[in-house]
């Protein structure tokens, strides 16, 4: 279990302008992901080093926003007025992720401009609507990767996470650490989040110095 990719929400009308604006200040280009039909979302991702990538996802007038997780999710953070969504954790056995939470993974896809397909199942959205501390989790089930979509230039340094250790350890079943290898934790008390758990920042080493993104 590792971290495979973390998610940012703009509105439809802001899809272009928040994904033209974090890759300039990234330093790179981000890459048209395609519409999730299942979902009823589309994204740009943004390839980074060690196999991650950063997703920028909104919702589309489609009746699967508003009725499978991830279409909910993104549509709420949208009309919270966007920003950070979660951070994905990736597993090669959700079989067992699905035996614990006691419910079967959803199977998503998206067709690239280009014409590939990428096939993959999540769970654990449901867990995410109600506290954003909680990842959900993924498996590919295609060989692409959308690390691998574009020339990486920029690393995720640290996470700024408001919420619970243990709350968070006791959902993945496994240590924090092991999930975000390589990646410092700062923890924000709730209450100085407004009260609000969830991803508060991504810090990015790129060529120009650290980026903190909020």
């Amino acid at each position: 279990m590792r971290l495979d990719h973390v998610s940012y929400v703009a509105s439809h009308d802001q899809l272009v302008d928040v994904v033209q604006r974090l890759g300039s200040r990234l330093g790179s280009a981000f890459v048209d992901g395609g519409i999730h039909p299942r979902f009823g979302t589309r994204n740009f991702t943004l390839p980074l080093k060690n196999g991650h990538y950063l997703e920028v996802v909104c919702p589309l007038n489609h009746p699967a926003a508003d009725q499978t997780p991830f279409g909910q999710a993104v549509s709420k953070r949208a009309n919270e007025g966007g920003g950070w969504l979660t951070w994905v954790v990736s597993t090669e056995d959700i079989k067992s992720i699905e035996t614990r939470l006691g419910r079967e993974s959803a199977e998503g896809h998206r067709k690239r401009p280009d014409g590939t397909d990428l096939h993959w199942k999540q769970i654990g959205v449901l867990a995410t609507i109600y506290d954003a501390q909680l990842p959900f989790f993924i498996e590919w089930t295609s060989d692409d990767h959308p690390s691998a979509d574009g020339k990486a230039v920029a690393e995720i340094e640290k996470i700024e996470i408001a919420g619970d250790l243990a709350t968070i350890e006791n959902w993945l079943g496994t240590d924090v650490s092991t999930a975000l290898e390589g990646i410092n934790i700062e923890w924000i008390d709730v209450e100085d989040n407004d009260g609000i758990t969830g991803v508060v920042a991504i810090h990015l080493a790129t060529p120009t110095g650290t980026i903190r993104l909020d």
